[in-house]
């Protein structure tokens, strides 16, 4: 059986591939960090790593094992947190974010009843932008985020906000002549880009590749944020789907919004990074549920 000094030891020195800085973040000699994988590798009847003056390197076995482990104390850690949060109750501080100012009152509305049932637990508030959205969550400077629908590789709650499609084109557009629009008509016009960073599948839903017949979709010049790409819109430089909220929320002389017949609806609500369900998260799910029925 290993040792938590072990595991420790290895998974370290697997990131940093060297052993002074290994030895650095743990705290001990570089001595004690080689006696630690030597110890190591006469258990596993192999070398786990390849070193010379100047390079450490993982071999296969090495490469393997760590692979193997990672998840596994990642687990236990997990599963401990959660034991510290079920005795301790809902405690210590909720970072909680929104995207877009129509997701804003829905997630205060969560905040409110969250702070109800948890008066120990502070909650933290603050707007996101599509750019960091996801590297928010994975950084840990955002536990819940309330945003759009599909979110790749993110856990996802109940559907919170549920609204129409419409398409954003440029006032004096040919398209403002029609009362609603198909989404056939994206194989007509260059559709406005979302930041690369964005969510692979939200970008896959909001901007496709082809319409629902298979025409292609060309691509238009791509934004840094929701207005600057309202603003490739209201340039002429394409056209951009999104939810027949943004006419409230975004209203602009130089933009129009046509209802979109023929798309499903947008869904929004809360999502988390999976390794980060705690009983904070758990519990704010459920108020911004219970907060917002539909």
């Amino acid at each position: 059986m290993l040792e938590r000094y072990e595991v420790e030891t290895f998974l370290t020195l697997a990131e940093e591939l060297h052993f002074g800085r290994t030895a650095e973040r743990l705290r001990i000699s570089t001595g004690r960090v080689s006696h630690v994988i030597k110890k190591l590798e006469r258990q596993v009847g192999a070398p786990l790593f390849t070193r010379t003056s100047r390079v450490v390197r993982l071999t296969p076995i090495g490469r393997q094992f760590a692979d193997d482990l990672a998840p596994l104390v990642a687990a236990m850690g997990e599963a401990f947190q959660r034991a510290v949060d079920a005795g301790r109750g809902v405690t210590g501080t909720l970072r909680v974010a929104f995207l877009g100012e129509w997701t804003a009152p829905v997630l205060l509305r969560a905040v409110s009843l969250f702070t109800e049932r948890h008066p120990d637990c502070r909650v933290e508030v603050h707007e996101a932008q599509l750019a960091t959205t996801r590297s928010g969550l994975l950084d840990g400077s955002t536990d819940v985020l309330i945003a759009s629908y599909p979110f790749d590789g993110m856990a996802t709650g109940p559907a919170l906000i549920r609204e129409g499609r419409a398409l954003a084109v440029a006032a004096g557009h040919p398209l403002t002549r029609e009362l609603s629009v198909s989404l056939e008509v994206l194989a007509d016009h260059p559709v406005v880009q979302y930041p690369a960073v964005t969510s692979a599948e939200f970008k896959r839903d909001r901007t496709p590749e082809r319409t629902p017949s298979g025409q292609p979709v060309p691509k238009g010049p791509a934004g840094n944020t929701f207005s600057e790409m309202l603003s490739l819109v209201a340039l002429g430089r394409g056209v951009l789907p999104v939810g027949e909220h943004t006419r409230r929320y975004y209203p602009r002389p130089d933009v129009a919004y046509l209802p979109i017949h023929d798309a499903p609806p947008i869904e929004r609500g809360p999502v988390w990074l999976p390794t980060n369900t705690t009983a904070r998260v758990r519990e704010f799910v459920r108020a911004a549920t219970d907060a917002n029925p539909r």
